[in-house]
């Protein structure tokens, strides 16, 4: 369990973020085509795993954005957002912003997600969704960065994230 705040309020976590040297640990989540798709379905690839609360607050809107710009050129790396989202809303957020490079991955039918991976709100207002943290896993699946946000409303740290492969 972690603790991070929501505009100043403390708010617990269930699990442990993936630590760094260690693989990192399977999931299956929903995609936009409602279809299932787990860390082996992005085996060989550098992975950024964007995880938030929901794609309508301004600082998750803003890391897929940021994210989806930054990453575009590298072939070799995809960043999955993860949320409690529908697929529905991401891929009209998408839309409405012309991303094309997002990976969307739900928790709606696999919560165990995010206590696997150490970002479950157990807690006042935003219980039931995501903190907000960075997992960056290498073609190998061997984590080499970990954030979890101590503040939900602070953007990740990008650059650290991105050269961690």
């Amino acid at each position: 369990m972690a603790q991070v705040t929501f505009l100043g309020e403390g708010l617990n976590t269930e699990g442990v973020i993936p630590q760094v040297g260690k693989n990192a640990p399977e999931f299956s989540l929903t995609s936009s085509d409602l279809s299932e798709k787990g860390l082996s379905d992005f085996k060989g690839k550098n992975l950024v795993i964007n995880i938030f609360p929901s794609i309508d607050t301004p600082v998750c809107a803003l890391s897929v954005k940021e994210f989806n710009s930054r990453v575009a050129a590298c072939s070799k790396t995809e960043v999955l957002c993860v949320s409690a989202d529908l697929p529905f809303a991401v891929s009209r957020f998408c839309e409405i912003e012309a991303l094309v490079n997002v990976s969307h991955l739900s928790t709606f039918r696999n919560p165990n997600f995010s206590k696997e991976y150490g970002v479950a709100i157990i807690d006042g207002a935003l219980r039931g969704l995501n903190a907000r943290a960075i997992v960056c896993v290498n073609a190998a699946g061997v984590v080499v960065h970990s954030e979890l946000v101590d503040e939900i409303t602070n953007e990740p740290d990008y650059e650290r994230a991105l050269n961690s492969f």
